[in-house]
């Protein structure tokens, strides 16, 4: 069967298998083998459980069992990364987009779960409409209100790079839809804090 790179990070290699998505966990030269083994199979093991936590609350990929301890195999999900197309769209449809997208983070941050890396390049938009979640590989488990507000944050400067032009208004649907988590107040307080603390390192 086929197989297509489709990306390669400092971690991992996504690799295409047919219709299975491979996320295969690169080895690190500098560090000492079994160290190395270990680090690996732990980060591989933690995503996979948040995944499978995720992914009974909103589209995202659901993990096959383990069969190596270094990678993560899941269905192939049809669509196009939001970084690509979300400009092509009428701002309307943006922000309804958008506000999707607080309303399905906020289910997550209901259930602890951290994504780590929220960007619109990790946020797939199927043919049917629907967006998907993926990569949690810097994920993790929280009830922090200032892990949840570093989420919406690191969302907020992917906006502001790759959407500029309408990055206010898009942030603005999000934490509209984020308004269903009940500790969103919270929440919204300490992104003004974090802003605050990146305009003083400046």
């Amino acid at each position: 069967m086929k197989t297509t790179l489709l990306a390669q990070g400092a971690e991992a290699k996504i690799i295409l298998n047919g219709d299975l998505i491979i996320k295969d966990r690169v080895p690190k030269s500098y560090r000492i083998k079994e160290i190395d083994e270990k680090i690996r199979k732990h980060r591989t093991k933690t995503e996979k459980k948040l995944l499978e936590k995720a992914c009974k609350i909103i589209n995202a990929p659901n993990p096959f069992p383990l069969e190596e301890f270094n990678e993560i195999k899941m269905p192939f999900i049809e669509g196009k990364k939001l970084s690509e197309n979300l400009n092509s769209f009428p701002i309307k449809k943006q922000k309804e987009i958008c506000k999707t997208i607080g309303e399905e983070i906020a289910k997550l941050h209901e259930d602890d779960i951290i994504h780590g890396d929220l960007t619109t390049s990790n946020l797939i938009l199927t043919p049917t409409g629907k967006i998907f979640f993926i990569d949690f590989g810097l994920g993790h488990i929280s009830h922090k209100i200032e892990d949840k507000a570093v989420d919406l944050h690191l969302l907020k400067q992917a906006l502001e790079a790759r959407h500029f032009e309408n990055w206010e208004n898009l942030f603005n649907e999000i934490l509209k839809g984020y308004k269903t988590y009940k500790e969103s107040a919270k929440v919204f307080e300490r992104i003004k804090a974090i802003d605050k603390r990146g305009r003083y390192r400046h």
